[in-house]
């Protein structure tokens, strides 16, 4: 530690103390045990949210596979990225003993995500139509996912806000509570899904509109209890009305806005890649692709369970001037990161109907799908490895390479994919691209984050 900040330790509060002093694996284990619980509760909404609608057949599925990748995107904003800036620029100012920023940054961080909610919805309402059109959807499937999208785009807000406190929380090396307020919404989602869905007695039911209308209620449960957490004062950060001031809106964006677009490049592959695969397939192919796929999403949760504390961890340190810990942090995460990623990936290539079969049985789907997990599955492991050192950028303020990895990624998947299929129209060599795409993408990132790039 630099000698200008050894003087501040003792004044620090203990967790941040935590962040600056306790040993690498211990801590961060610590911090990463309620992620993991949010990771098992936002795959148990996907899972029940798909198997429930899985029974309305075949459109409902491709439907909501059209969705998807939409939504998914903006909780990767709202949480990963621009989550992500409100959690670096917290954990770096607590880490410098900038206590009224970090409280000021509170006001900020609800400031922004609160009026990127709001759009979020204006683009979604106005334009989703031709985006689920031109992402391949017709007949009963697009009416199935406008149904849907209509509903819980139109209450995005409570995500934006919820995620918006919850990054505060997670800045502060408070990851439990988070945790505990997302359990909280799923455990609310459970029965309320299928009864939305299907109904009982006197309540009707509302078919794929009804899923909807379940995650923005579990959605606004979250928020409430995040919100009263922050706003209460439960937090090292706390909420101050002061005047907006535009250098510490910077210091959540410089982080945030670079993040989006990391973002925006993984959405975007995974939407190219649907449209190439209802060009080839049809609709039972995109639902297939889809279900399949949406196992690599859920690695997204499960990463960010090591991916939040890396981001304070890492946050923190770099403040403190300790950047041989900070990048010390970074690396072994990385490779707990591959290790939990490439079990599942392995697992999934090998017994892929065990997944696919919960939510269908149509042989176009089940075959599109067990060929995408045998191929791509294999590889989830760089997926994992090039995601969670996103995640350790953020909190080194440092995002230029993982943007560029990104889009070699994009580039790779997208530009070789196409190509595979105008030279061989089978999507085996799609997806074989795809692949490809993920070893360059966290190849790319831990070679120039193990050399140093955060301090050059």
């Amino acid at each position: 530690m630099s000698a200008t900040t050894a003087p501040n330790l003792a004044a620090m509060n203990p967790r941040t103390r935590l962040l600056l002093q306790g040993a690498i694996v211990p801590t961060l284990l610590r911090l990463a045990w309620p992620n993991a619980l949010v990771m098992f509760a936002q795959a148990a909404v996907g899972l029940i949210e798909t198997w429930w609608v899985g029974h309305l057949g075949t459109a409902a599925l491709a439907g909501m596979a059209l969705v998807f990748p939409g939504y998914m995107m903006m909780q990767m904003l709202s949480a990963g990225a621009m989550g992500g800036g409100i959690s670096s620029a917290v954990a770096r100012a607590l880490g410098a003993g900038r206590r009224e920023d970090a409280d000021a940054l509170v006001l900020h961080a609800v400031v922004i995500n609160g009026g990127l909610g709001l759009l979020m919805t204006a683009l979604v309402l106005g334009f989703g139509p031709a985006l689920y059109r031109a992402l391949g959807g017709e007949g009963v499937a697009l009416e199935a996912a406008l149904a849907y999208s209509n509903i819980v785009f139109g209450g995005v807000v409570l995500v934006w806000l919820g995620n918006a406190f919850a990054s505060v929380l997670r800045g502060t090396g408070n990851m439990l509570l988070p945790s505990v307020a997302v359990v909280l919404g799923v455990v609310l989602l459970v029965p309320l899904s299928p009864l939305l869905i299907y109904g009982i007695g006197p309540i009707p039911g509302f078919g794929i509109a009804g899923a909807g209308w379940a995650v923005v209620i579990g959605s606004a449960l979250t928020c409430a209890v995040l919100g009263w957490a922050v706003l209460g004062g439960r937090s090292i950060a706390r909420l101050r009305m002061v005047p907006l001031r535009w250098a510490l809106f910077a210091d959540i964006l410089k982080v945030g806005a670079v993040a989006s677009v990391s973002t925006l490049q993984t959405t975007l592959t995974m939407m190219v890649t649907t449209t190439i695969v209802a060009i080839a397939g049809g609709a039972a192919a995109v639902a297939g692709y889809g279900t399949a796929s949406r196992l690599e999403y859920l690695l997204i949760p499960l990463v960010f369970g090591l991916g939040a504390p890396l981001v304070a961890l890492v946050g923190t340190n770099i403040g403190a001037g300790q950047k041989q810990r900070a990048l010390r942090i970074a690396l072994v995460g990385a490779a707990m990161a591959f290790g939990v990623t490439e079990a599942i990936g392995l697992a999934a290539a090998a017994f892929p109907y065990a997944w696919l079969g919960l939510f269908g049985d149509d042989p176009a789907m089940l075959e599109t799908g067990a060929q995408y997990l045998r191929i791509v599955g294999p590889f989830y492991g760089f997926f994992g490895l090039g995601l969670v050192l996103y995640f350790a950028s953020q909190g080194a303020g440092r995002l230029l390479w993982p943007l560029a990895a990104g889009l070699l990624r994009l580039v790779v998947a997208a530009g070789g994919g196409l190509l595979a299929l105008h030279l061989t129209g089978e999507l085996a060599w799609v997806f074989a691209a795809l692949a490809v795409a993920l070893v360059a993408y966290g190849g790319t990132i831990l070679t120039v984050v193990a050399r140093g790039a955060w301090f050059r």
